[in-house]
């Protein structure tokens, strides 16, 4: 039986917009194949099971978060501005969401976190490597801002989780509350985590970080 050589994409994408707005658990291999328009047996021919294809959504996924999250943060700007972009461009895109279906879906690794990391090992051990990812690529920016001068933390790393950690859950309660106006803080909690070192008044120079705290 032939494949159009879409058809694996098509799963993909359907999987991964009912998996954002549904969740995992309750979707079924027919479901998943009637919303990407290709018959069931195209399914079994790309992927052996449904886990099977709940990692390659992950795999796919996490290979544009992170580029994206790497041209933010490997940019050429100064470190604390590079890391209030990766804050804003995670608010644009939740307010992109809900502007084309109606609610926040929240964070694709966030939410099969809470609803698979306790019933798969494969799904727990890749979801934990995106995130060490995550906590790495800010731990660097942290880093920089603190050889600068521009943060007091003692352990970039730790605080690049505490990080993460937080603009994590903020995005889960603008979820719960399908309101981007739970992450009008996010900024300057994220400031006061990190020890930000205000700019005096007058002071040239200076990231956008710094001068927020002025």
């Amino acid at each position: 039986m032939g494949r159009t050589s879409n058809a694996r994409e098509k799963i993909l994408t359907a999987a991964q917009e009912l998996i954002e707005v549904r969740g995992y658990t309750g979707l079924g291999v027919a479901e998943i194949c009637a919303a990407a328009g290709v018959p069931k047996g195209s399914f079994y021919y790309f992927f052996e099971s449904k886990e099977a294809l709940a990692l390659a959504v992950i795999d796919e996924q996490g290979a544009r978060q992170d580029r994206e999250w790497r041209r933010i943060l490997q940019d050429a700007a100064a470190p604390l501005d590079r890391l209030r972009e990766l804050f804003a461009k995670t608010e644009a895109d939740l307010r992109e969401g809900q502007r084309t279906c109606g609610t926040i879906t929240g964070c694709l690794f966030g939410n099969l976190t809470l609803e698979l990391s306790n019933q798969t090992e494969p799904i727990r051990a890749r979801l934990q490597q995106i995130f060490d990812a995550q906590v790495e690529l800010v731990a660097g920016v942290v880093a920089e801002a603190r050889a600068r001068g521009e943060v007091t933390v003692a352990d970039p790393r730790e605080a690049a989780r505490s990080v993460v950690a937080q603009l994590e859950g903020q995005v889960l309660f603008a979820k719960l509350y399908n309101s981007t106006g739970r992450l009008d803080a996010l900024w300057a909690n994220c400031l006061a985590l990190l020890g930000a070192v205000p700019v005096a008044a007058g002071a040239g120079g200076g990231s956008a970080g710094t001068r927020a705290r002025r």
